[in-house]
Parts: C-alpha cells; sequence; structure tokens
C-alpha cells in the first residue's frame, strides 16, 4: 500500500500509555532516505520542527540541557542520559510492552562537538527576541571599541548590524561559542 493511505491515522506511543500520536505525511521521507514510518521529535530537529509547526503540534522536549530526560518523559526515563542509560531503559520499555520488533547495533550519525569530540543532541532551547534600537545602538557602540583586523571589516559588521531586526540573546552551548 502506498504511504498516502496512511494519512490522518494514528497510533498510540509505545511508552506512554494513553499518547496517541497522528501519522503525518513529511517530504523528508522519500523512498531512498527513510523507512517509511519514522517518528517525529519536533524538537529535535529542523525537518521534524517544520512537519510539526505545518500540523500545529506541540514542540515539547523531553530532554534538558545536560542531555537528561525531563519528568515529562515519565519516571522510567526522568534523569536518564539520553545517550548512555536512557537508550537502554527505552529499549527495556519497549521489550516490556511487546512493542520491539529488532534491536542491532547500529552507529548513528549524531553530530559531533568539535571540543570535546562527543556526539551532540540537537535540541530546542529557550530563547528571548529584541526587537530595540537601544540594543542595536549598544551593539555597534560596544564593536567601535573592539580592533578588528582588517580594519575594513568593521564598516561591513556595523552596516549588518544596522540591518538586523531582531536580536536572539541565547546560549546555546553551556561552555560558551568559540
Amino acid at each position: 500500500f502506498s504511504g498516502a493511505d496512511l494519512a490522518d491515522g494514528s497510533c498510540a506511543h509505545p511508552t506512554i500509555p494513553g499518547r496517541v500520536s497522528p501519522l503525518l505525511p513529511a517530504n523528508h521521507v522519500t523512498m531512498t532516505k527513510g523507512t517509511g514510518l519514522v517518528h517525529t521529535a519536533p524538537a529535535h530537529g529542523m525537518e521534524d520542527y517544520s512537519v510539526a509547526s505545518h500540523h500545529q503540534l506541540p514542540t515539547d522536549c523531553l530532554v534538558d540541557e545536560s542531555g537528561y530526560f525531563t519528568e515529562a518523559a515519565g519516571p522510567e526515563l526522568k534523569n536518564k542520559n539520553v545517550l548512555e542509560e536512557g537508550n537502554e531503559a527505552v529499549i527495556k520499555m519497549l521489550q516490556a510492552a511487546g512493542s520491539l520488533l529488532k534491536e542491532e547495533k547500529y552507529v548513528h550519525s549524531y553530530p559531533y562537538d568539535w571540543r570535546t569530540k562527543k556526539p551532540m543532541i540537537i535540541r530546542a532551547s529557550k530563547q528571548w527576541f529584541v526587537n530595540t534600537a537601544d540594543v542595536k545602538a549598544a551593539a555597534q557602540d560596544v564593536l567601535k571599541k573592539v580592533q578588528v583586523i582588517p580594519t575594513s571589516a568593521v564598516n561591513r559588521m556595523l552596516e549588518m548590524l544596522d540591518r538586523r531586526t531582531f536580536w536572539c540573546i541565547s546560549r546555546q552551548r553551556c561552555w560558551g561559542v568559540p
């Protein structure tokens, strides 16, 4: 049967009782890449976020800033590291529910942190956005005090700051930005 035959269907969540997940079409799942039915984690990737946004789904993140499952993931997973004991806990939960069809070792292509050489988890983070002339003026004043090499780059940076309409103030990495 065609994947389109599954559109508007739903399935039970394998580890969260009572939770129902809709079956949704997604352009990033194709015959050449993907498995036909894939999970969507809107808080953990751009394609998944786009699908969720299009269908007005919540983008709840069950993983905290340190890579541990939150309370919302359930008591069996809470405070377990996603890439370590969390994986094993999920496998055991699937086995207990009779929902694990096959298990095999797989080397996932996680993005890696250039400093620690460890895999990174892509996750949504809380941010706030500012649209004020005060922030823009302060940034431009501070930039004028920085020694930039080559000096010709300062004007390009000041022009870029002048064109910017929104500002996002956030710390995406706990150790800072390179």
